[in-house]
């Protein structure tokens, strides 16, 4: 495994976390940001919500298929390197994206973020890891901060996305990302370790070890899949399931042969616990990402809110990351995984259930109280599947199974999108809220039942280590 030169000691670790961070959130603060403004692109590019839905799908599906194939470039030619080329990227995108002149002009702009801030996460990893080699450190608790900044990043997205739109107008949230882009490209290249050499490796070379052929058969199947349910509503296009289905076999028969596939099938056939964990994680996702992408449209389209007051109504989402995950580490100790599991399922459930509430109120109480309902029961799901990653992926495919856990989260997202854009296909009043709404709460009841019927082997793996394996190595 390659390393970086010049580590920080160990007081500067701190440092190093926190200039990686300006990058690695990016990704989640577009994600809230643009959440608050599905709406406003709605008006502004005269389309649906099921058609607007392709902003978040487009990003989500780039990040699903890239984050693998960045942590290989960022191991062939250095972390900071690839970190400062996705930086410089992202910076592109947020000069080209409010000049885009109509919504597939918009989504291409969305792909290239999502190319640049795909770059982050594994160069990031690969960086800490240097500096743990150095100093000591830990790396996987470096990393995890990490992840913890990122998630509750979420919860700044949609309060400054609302007060961009309403201050500037929805280029706002493009705009934003050129001096972000600045300010990760300053502070890593002042306190991020410097690459060491490596021997030369052809592009080509890595590229061709990318499965990108596997990369594209997942790309056709999925988005072949999304068209199909995005028209379910209309016209469906019964004609696309044999291409879904096509594209599934041929996926399937390439990645067992590849020699180094894009999902190893092999490794889930003989994982089912480390299968349950992607399962789980997929359903939990749903539910969180189908309240975020869902509320802003329903209040803003219903209840007349402006964006910057969704934005602040939308905080409890994420708000409560940083108090609420010790706590949920602490019970994990003390009752194990998967009692700390169930009860986060349960009081998702319970929490879902406050969003029906929506449709008889918004008043911004209630909107609150809906919000921390769902919020704060995701923090203890995220970290006890987190934690249940590293006990169900062996020590010597946990780098590769952490990959799928970020395709996981990846396919929960656009999932989400799909249920909000069929919900609201006739529109966003009350009765609309409560399919959505009732949705959201078929799934949570779903994810709940999956968690105590599909349990995890007695034989499987041991208790998780006080410092587990390094997720990106």
């Amino acid at each position: 495994m390659s390393q970086t030169a010049d580590a920080p000691p160990a007081h500067h670790a701190r440092w190093v976390v926190a200039a990686l961070c300006t990058g690695t959130l990016l990704s989640a603060l577009n994600s809230g940001m643009v959440a608050v403004a599905l709406s406003t692109l709605r008006r502004e590019f005269g389309v649906d919500v099921a058609t607007v839905t392709w902003v978040i799908s487009v990003f989500y599906l780039t990040s699903a298929v890239l984050q693998p194939v960045m942590g290989r470039l960022a191991d062939r030619y250095g972390p900071r390197r690839v970190f400062a080329i996705g930086m410089w990227i992202v910076a592109l995108a947020g000069a080209l994206g409010p000049f885009a002149p109509n919504l597939v002009v918009l989504c291409a702009v969305r792909v290239l973020l999502a190319i640049g801030t795909a770059t982050a996460f594994p160069s990031a990893a690969a960086m800490l890891r240097a500096v743990a080699a150095t100093n000591g450190g830990n790396a996987t608790r470096m990393i995890g901060r990490i992840q913890l900044v990122d998630t509750s990043s979420a919860a700044i997205g949609p309060v400054l996305g609302g007060l961009l739109i309403v201050a500037f107008g929805w280029p706002a949230i493009f705009w934003i990302n050129i001096p972000l882009a600045a300010l990760a490209l300053v502070s890593t290249g002042i306190l991020a370790p410097r690459d060491a050499p490596r021997p030369h490796v052809p592009l080509k070379r890595t590229l061709a070890e990318s499965d990108l052929p596997g990369v594209a058969l997942f790309v056709i199947a999925v988005a072949t899949l999304l068209v199909f349910l995005l028209e379910l509503a209309h016209d469906p296009p019964w004609f696309l399931l044999p291409v879904v289905a096509a594209a599934v076999a041929l996926f399937a028969w390439r990645e067992l042969r590849a020699a180094t596939p894009f999902i190893d099938l092999r490794l889930l056939a003989a994982n089912t616990p480390l299968v349950r964990v992607y399962a789980l994680f997929i359903l939990a996702n749903l539910v969180f990402y189908g309240a975020l992408f869902g509320i802003p449209q329903y209040l803003e389209d219903h209840a007349g809110y402006r964006t910057d007051l969704i934005g602040v109504l939308l905080l409890p989402l994420a708000a409560f990351n940083i108090v609420t995950a010790p706590l949920v580490e602490r019970l994990i100790d003390r009752s194990g995984l998967q009692r700390t599991l169930v009860i986060g399922l349960a009081a998702l459930t319970v929490g879902a259930l406050a969003l029906p509430l929506l449709g008889a109120s918004t008043a911004a109480w209630v909107v609150l109280a809906a919000t921390a309902a769902v919020g704060i029961p995701y923090v203890f799901v995220l970290v006890s599947i987190t934690q249940s990653l590293y006990v169900a992926a062996p020590r010597e495919h946990v780098g590769q199974a952490a990959g799928l856990f970020q395709t996981a989260r990846s396919l929960g997202c656009i999932g989400a999108a799909v249920v909000v854009g069929l919900s609201f296909s006739a529109g966003t009043d009350p009765a609309d809220w409560l399919v959505l709404a009732t949705a959201t709460v078929v799934l949570a009841v779903a994810t709940l039942v999956v968690a105590l019927a599909w349990r995890p082997h007695r034989k499987n793996p041991a208790p998780v280590h006080p410092n587990p394996p390094d997720p990106a190595k």
